[in-house]
């Protein structure tokens, strides 16, 4: 005899929900006006309509910002035309919880309406929180980052390993990982990959730099000079074979005191940061020199332009 077949998550929203035992529903109150004027039909099982105020967000929502734009056009439409697929929920003490559908909630929040048809479904938490994740993932869209604290999320929260955590949401063992290594930039570049200014292209290449104020200073020249990921792949394996030519620092300046060698660094990190080029001070007390890095005629012209000098 063959067992029966296990259920496996990481198949599609439809397929987890589908997966799931349809929760008994609970009392469904006197509704308040519906967004459409047509009767409403009896509930099925599993399905609900309930009031707005006992829903409250899930704990894991991997989603950080919701556009009010975005937002009150989803309420024109749901206004217009009704909701046409009912959020997902799950009970949780004398409360409703969010797996899927925070915009539509959000949304029936905004134009007032009372109640709002649910499906009633039971998850564990950590199905609650990976249903959360695909639906943002498959119907509206995360960002890099966001999609990169929801695996996060997913894994710290449930005890996963990226395996565990990737066959959850049905991705890739390398995507999850790829997506992961953002957390790693600076919060300034997670910023910019955030608001969709520096393309996750740009950011692999940037997370082999290891120096965070050299990071920083390649991602403004990559969005001031709007570089492609080739470009900046150039820039970066120029940068790094400056760095590995050896100083032509003088004994002499290698002994400065602990007082002077903090204020060179400080200046070779504004000039650095003020020319998009590696700088370099090499300062004794009677003379020093201040040696500027740059990769190729056009780089070099940039640099003499930042310095206000005619080639």
């Amino acid at each position: 005899m063959c067992a029966a077949p296990k259920s496996r998550l990481g198949r599609g929203l439809g397929g987890l929900i589908s997966a799931a035992a349809p929760a008994k529903p609970a009392a469904t109150p006197a509704p308040a006006a519906a967004p459409s004027s047509a009767p409403a039909a009896p509930a099925a099982p599993g399905f609900a309509e309930i009031a707005v105020s006992l829903i409250v967000p899930s704990p894991y929502q991997a989603r950080r910002e919701i556009s009010p734009e975005h937002l009150s056009e989803l309420a024109e439409s749901i206004r217009s035309e009704g909701l046409l697929q009912p959020i997902v929920v799950r009970k949780t003490a004398d409360k409703y919880e969010l797996i899927a559908g925070e915009r539509r909630w959000r949304a029936f929040q905004l134009l007032k309406i009372k109640t709002i048809p649910v499906r009633l479904v039971q998850a564990s938490n950590a199905s609650s929180a990976a249903l959360g994740l695909i639906e943002n993932l498959q119907r509206e869209g995360l960002n890099p980052l966001e999609e990169a604290y929801g695996y996060a999320s997913l894994i710290r929260d449930f005890d996963l390993t990226q395996e565990a955590a990737s066959e959850r949401v049905g991705k890739g063992r390398a995507t999850v990982a790829n997506a992961l290594r953002l957390l790693s930039l600076d919060a300034e570049l997670q910023g910019y990959v955030a608001k969709g200014i520096l393309s996750v292209g740009h950011a692999k290449v940037l997370l082999g730099v290891e120096d965070a104020a050299q990071r920083a200073v390649i991602a403004r020249r990559i969005i001031e000079e709007g570089l492609s990921v080739r470009a900046t792949e150039k820039l970066v394996q120029a940068k790094k074979a400056g760095a590995a030519a050896p100083s032509a620092q003088s004994p002499a300046a290698r002994k400065l005191t602990p007082t002077d060698a903090a204020a060179v660094a400080g200046i070779e990190k504004k000039l650095t940061s003020h020319l998009g080029a590696r700088v370099a001070l090499q300062h004794t007390p009677k003379k020093g020199k201040i040696v500027i890095a740059y990769a190729g005629n056009d780089d070099l012209q940039r640099i003499l332009e930042k310095l206000g000098v005619e080639a």
